[in-house]
């Protein structure tokens, strides 16, 4: 590889921030060359992803572009950066919406246009560092730091009671992050001993599979079979449990589950359209991330224990979700339940520990960054024309505002999974791995409900404000969508068609990892058939001495640590 792909993932990362310097030079009151120089920079961000994105070989090694040197090695700690196939189909999301957010925010964002467009390019930064971090600690970095600017953009440009939603997105996410941060400096020092620990998921995770292993051995076995467990199995039959719980809860928070989902209904209302879309889009992303790449391998035999509890948590959070949408006159807080309806999709299909629910799980993460970050882009344009939230107040707008109308409906129809579009093959892959596993079988059905209803309260929605007779005089002369609009929408719309309609390229980059992610879950499965080493072991760069220059992983090396 070149030295410009081993160095890609930064520039994919750091790229806004360098764009932030510029922006924060220019005077306050330019604010066409604030908004042109941030969508610059987010244009090529998105170039730079597209092509992290393609240089990814599925075939190849786990994780790809990697990136790693010394960083306070005397507390075990690397800058290490590396993809696998989940990683950088949600980095390739992530780059994708910073500038159709850039574009959505031109007319809707009128004041402190300098700080606003600073905190965008920033959160940028930091979601794609927590998506490419493979030091623990890396990432919770970056994880924390994401908080600040979403704080800001929600409590600064957010609508009435911003403040308040603000504060709620902060301490619960806080809170939840402040325990994960304890879990992690204590598996930090039961995996290894002084002078060998380290912070690199790598190193964590191989340091516990062994005692994860006869762990779940011994918790299958007759009582008193734990009694010959080593020291760390030992310790991790003590703590394990509560160290997974502290995670799970720290990404439960993040994904939302039910229920500690509270605080994501007032956020995505107060929060501008830009925050509302990002929030959706891809921050959410970060907790079922979070389980799929930390909580569950590092710990599968108290994920194993504590599944039921979480599916049926999940399953609560699918129906749930839309039974409150049913019950909804506010749009944008109808379209914030339904995230916590959709991501609980995600969690039942990360969750039932199959081929098929896995890999429609992160499917279905991109899926809802598509559909529901265009379902709040597009009502950020209708909000701009008529500043109300209520069904009551629109009805029969399909009559003056038909192309906006047609966009609306197509994204509709990939939120209830309407076959052909994106969301079917997320959702259907979900409940087919859900009824495969070895989960009761009303999980499934439970879930299948979720999509009928889902079905109902969205194109309730859609008739109560799109058809029908105009009876108010305000929405007669509500203008259509205008180049800018249609341009930031387009893009969406492909998407939404493209995926539903030939699946089989992105799954292709999810395939691996989806397999990997199974085979290290089944660890905590008692008796479950284990699967090879090649598929358990994370295999990463090495650690570079202080003079080397950090070298990059070779897609088709063989899978071992590489010295």
């Amino acid at each position: 590889m070149s030295f410009f792909d081993t160095h890609l993932l930064n520039v994919v990362i750091y790229l806004p921030l360098v764009f932030a310097a510029l922006v924060l030079m220019l005077p306050a009151s330019e604010h066409g060359q604030v908004r042109a120089i941030t969508f610059v920079g987010m244009l090529l961000d998105l170039v730079f992803g597209v092509w992290a994105y393609f240089r990814f070989e599925p075939s190849g090694s786990e994780f790809q572009m990697e990136f790693r040197v010394p960083w306070f090695q005397q507390f075990g700690m690397s800058y290490h950066l590396g993809v696998d196939g989940l990683a950088v189909s949600l980095l390739l999301l992530t780059v994708f919406l910073g500038p159709l957010v850039v574009l959505a925010s031109t007319t809707y964002i009128q004041h402190r246009i300098k700080e606003f467009h600073l905190a965008l390019l920033v959160l940028q930064t930091t979601m794609l560092g927590a998506l490419a971090s493979m030091d623990v600690l890396l990432f919770y970095i970056f994880f924390e730091a994401m908080l600040i600017p979403m704080y800001l953009m929600v409590g600064v440009w957010g609508a009435e009671d911003r403040r308040m939603a603000a504060v709620k997105f902060f301490l619960y996410t806080l809170v939840g992050s402040l325990l994960m941060l304890v879990a992690i400096v204590a598996v930090y020092f039961i995996s290894g001993g002084p002078g060998v620990r380290s912070f690199d998921y790598g190193t964590l995770y191989n340091n516990l599979l062994a005692a994860n292993q006869q762990l779940a051995a011994c918790s299958s076995g007759p009582e008193g079979a734990c009694a010959g467990l080593s020291g760390l199995a030992a310790t991790l039959h003590t703590y394990g449990p509560w160290m997974f719980a502290a995670f799970a809860l720290a990404f439960a928070i993040k994904v939302p589950m039910w229920p500690v989902h509270t605080w994501l209904p007032d956020a995505h209302v107060q929060a501008p359209v830009a925050g509302s879309m990002i929030l959706a889009g891809v921050m959410l992303k970060m907790g079922t991330y979070g389980f799929w790449r930390f909580a569950i391998p590092l710990f599968p035999v108290a994920a194993h224990q504590a599944r039921p509890f979480l599916a049926v948590l999940a399953v609560i959070g699918i129906v749930y979700g839309a039974l409150m949408c049913l019950a909804q006159r506010d749009i944008k807080k109808l379209i914030a339940y339904s995230s916590v309806s959709h991501l609980g999709y995600c969690m039942l299909g990360l969750l039932a520990v199959t081929g098929e629910g896995a890999t429609g799980s992160a499917y279905q993460m991109l899926n809802h960054g598509i559909s529901t970050g265009a379902l709040f882009l597009l009502f950020g344009f209708l909000y701009e024309r008529r500043h109300t939230r209520l069904m009551s107040d629109y009805g029969g707008i399909a009559k003056v505002m038909p192309v906006f109308t047609a966009a609306f409906v197509i994204i509709t129809f990939s939120s209830v999974a309407v076959p052909g579009t994106n969301g079917f093959i997320g959702e259907f892959l979900v409940l087919m791995g859900t009824f495969k596993s070895s989960l009761p079988l009303g999980f499934g059905a439970f879930a299948t409900l979720g999509v009928i209803l889902g079905a109902a309260y969205m194109l309730w929605m859609v008739q109560k404000v799109f058809f029908g007779s105009i009876t108010h005089r305000e929405n007669q002369h509500l203008r259509d969508m205008n180049l800018r609009e249609m341009l930031t929408t387009a893009p969406f719309i492909v998407l939404v068609a493209v995926m539903g309609l030939m699946p089989q390229p992105f799954l292709d980059r999810i395939a691996p990892s989806t397999d990997r992610y199974v085979a290290r879950a089944s660890v905590g499965a008692p008796g479950a058939t284990q699967a090879k080493d090649d598929q358990l072991r994370v295999e990463v760069m090495s650690l570079p001495s202080t003079a080397a220059v950090a070298r990059p992983s070779v897609p088709a090396a063989p899978l071992a640590v590489r010295e």
